[in-house]
C-alpha cells in the first residue's frame, strides 16, 4: 500500500491565503486544521496564510477592484481561523504589536464597522479589548488603564453622537492617560478635518485603513 503524502507547508499556506482572500469559511477552517496536523507553527499560519489573504484582498480594495461586501465575507472566513490559532498562539507565546481598545461611543448602537475593525485589527497581531456600544466616556479611560492600552479606536456612524469623540479625549486627558494613548476614530460622518477637530491623532474611512493607521499611530510613538 501507498503511504498517503500530506500536503506541504507551503501549498497549505497558499491554499488558507487564497481561502480567505476569495471568502472561502469552510475552506479556510478546513485548511488551517490541515496545516496545525502537519505541524506548521501556530504563527506562520496566522502571518503567512490568513494575514497574507487580508494584505491580497487589502490591494484589491484600494485599487477598488473589490468592496466592503466582499471584504466582510473574507474577515468572517479569517476570523473563523483565528478562532483555532487563538489558544495556540498565546501557548507560543505570541507577542503582540500593542493593545486597543475599541468601541462604539455613547448614543451610537451600530457595532457592524467596528466588529470589523476588531477582526482585522486581531488577525494583524493587535490584542483587542471591544467594549461594544453605547460606550460611556469613562469606560474608555478606564479600559485604557486596565489594560494599558496604547490605542483607543472610537467609532460613530451618526452625525450626532461624533461630539463624544471630544468628550472621550477629555476624559482621557482628565484620568491621566491621554498622553500615553493614541486615539484613533472612524465611522461613515468621519472625516479628516472633524479628527483633527475633536483631537484625536489618526482617522480610517474603512476597516481596511483602521489596521493600516493603527500601525502608523504605534510606529509614531515607537512602539513597532
Amino acid at each position: 500500500m501507498t503511504e498517503q503524502r500530506q500536503p506541504r507547508p507551503a501549498y497549505l499556506l497558499s491554499g488558507i491565503s487564497r481561502a480567505v482572500a476569495d471568502g472561502d469559511r469552510n475552506l479556510a477552517v478546513a485548511l488551517v486544521k490541515d496545516a496545525l496536523a502537519a505541524r506548521v507553527a501556530p504563527h506562520a499560519v496566522l502571518s503567512d496564510g490568513l494575514m497574507a489573504g487580508m494584505k491580497e484582498l487589502d490591494a484589491l480594495f484600494k485599487g477598488g477592484q473589490v468592496f466592503l461586501p466582499e471584504i466582510l465575507i473574507s474577515v468572517r472566513a479569517m476570523d473563523a481561523g483565528l478562532e483555532l490559532l487563538g489558544p495556540l498562539l498565546a501557548d507560543e507565546g505570541q507577542e503582540h504589536k500593542g493593545t486597543v481598545v475599541l468601541g462604539t461611543v455613547a448614543g451610537d448602537l451600530h457595532d457592524i464597522g467596528k466588529r470589523l475593525v476588531g477582526m482585522l485589527l486581531r488577525g494583524n497581531g493587535f490584542a483587542v479589548v471591544d467594549l461594544g456600544v453605547g460606550v460611556e466616556a469613562a469606560a474608555f479611560a478606564a479600559a485604557v488603564t486596565e489594560h494599558q492600552a496604547d490605542i483607543v479606536a472610537l467609532s460613530a456612524l451618526l452625525t450626532t453622537t461624533t461630539p463624544e469623540f471630544r468628550h472621550v479625549i477629555e476624559t482621557l486627558a482628565q484620568a491621566g492617560v491621554r498622553e500615553r494613548v493614541s486615539v484613533l476614530v472612524g465611522g461613515a460622518p468621519v472625516t479628516p478635518a472633524l479628527a483633527d477637530e475633536v483631537g484625536a491623532d489618526g482617522y480610517a474611512d474603512d476597516c481596511m485603513r483602521a489596521v493600516d493607521e493603527a500601525e502608523r499611530l504605534l510606529r509614531a510613538r515607537g512602539r513597532s
